[in-house]
């Protein structure tokens, strides 16, 4: 059984984000970030980017360690949204509200790879469509939620206006308690269920002048944004190796040798490559050993024995060793704790 990954990313300064309103509540900030394999060191580099399907797992352990089950929801209201990056400097220094939602659905993936935002007009409605495109969301809810709560806030920092939206349509269920829905978006009508999750705004707001913008800032972060779109967007070699070694893992343990030579590359230029990239080879490999680990140790049909094997470790006694460094517990802890959240 081989478990498909995806290099779907979040920004570093995203996570940052939502793990600044995880303190405000309370949690542990850094005990959380190392909860689903993230090292304060990641989350200094402000060009770094965290797996969504690690972030995912990072909401998971929000809630529970908060007790708040709409903490995404609130996040808009917990934060200032130009933390949010280089895209929100963008949006803040364009003239008017429609060409700041112009480049939000343009430059979208610097913040999240995994959510397409859409806007369009139709009549007197601009309707800002959010369409999940990542396998790895698996907690759609928590996705969209923040996203729509930091659109939001953004519109009203971005404007000096108390900007309503007339509808927000959500893709889930309606859950059993919508009242902070209902509190977050007043007066806007809510529907659940829809096609897609959608806010929807009076189109006669793209017009809205943003406070504050500078033409020359505009041009000079528009720039920023549009290389680093490029380089997110051309596959790392880093990237490349991992696609080797998931596609490899299969009972036996995938060599250096043999993906450099997949590659047509030298064993010692793909080091000195991946050196460039600030990782190495082992580092990609316990990495998605750690990612697959997790995933697995969820799935209740698979003994800790068959996980070892799957991995690719010659004995089970390596995995145990291995899974207990990257996570300072035993595969049979984690997973009667994860069972028990």
């Amino acid at each position: 059984m081989n478990v498909p990954l995806t290099d779907h990313t979040l920004s570093v300064a995203s996570v940052n984000l939502i793990l600044f309103a995880a303190r405000q509540k309370g949690a542990n900030a850094e005990q959380l970030a190392q909860s689903i394999g993230v090292s304060t060191d990641q989350l200094r580099d402000p060009d770094g980017r965290i797996a969504i399907r690690q972030v995912q797992a990072l909401w998971r352990e929000i809630v529970a360690a908060t007790g708040d089950p709409n903490i995404a929801l609130k996040l808009g209201e917990m934060i200032n949204p130009a933390g949010v990056g280089v895209l929100a400097y963008v949006m803040m220094h364009c003239p008017t509200l429609g060409k700041a939602f112009e480049k939000l659905c343009q430059y979208q993936d610097i913040v999240c790879e995994g959510i397409r935002t859409v806007g369009h007009q139709e009549g007197e409605q601009y309707i800002l469509s959010l369409e999940l495109i990542s396998p790895d969301i698996i907690y759609p809810a928590y996705a969209v939620n923040s996203e729509l709560s930091i659109y939001l806030s953004a519109i009203r920092a971005m404007t000096g206006l108390h900007i309503t939206a007339r509808e927000v349509r959500f893709s889930y269920p309606r859950p059993l308690d919508i009242t902070e829905h209902e509190r977050v978006f007043s007066p806007a009508q809510l529907s659940f269920d829809a096609d897609v999750t959608a806010m929807v705004l009076d189109a006669a707001l793209l017009n809205t002048p943003i406070m504050n913008a500078s033409p020359s800032l505009f041009t000079l972060f528009n720039q920023h944004a549009d290389d680093l779109l490029q380089r997110l967007h051309k596959p790392t070699l880093s990237a490349r190796v991992r696609a080797e070694i998931i596609t490899l893992m299969k009972g036996e343990e995938p060599t250096l040798a043999t993906v450099a030579d997949r590659l047509a590359m030298g064993i010692r230029t793909l080091q000195l490559h991946l050196k460039d990239e600030g990782t190495t080879y082992q580092q990609l490999l316990d990495g998605i050993r750690k990612e697959l680990a997790v995933k697995h140790l969820r799935e209740p049909n698979l003994s800790t024995t068959d996980i070892a094997y799957l991995l690719g470790f010659a004995e089970p006694s390596v995995f145990f060793r291995s899974f207990k460094k990257w996570t300072g517990q035993t595969p049979g802890a984690y997973r009667m704790a994860a069972q028990v959240a």
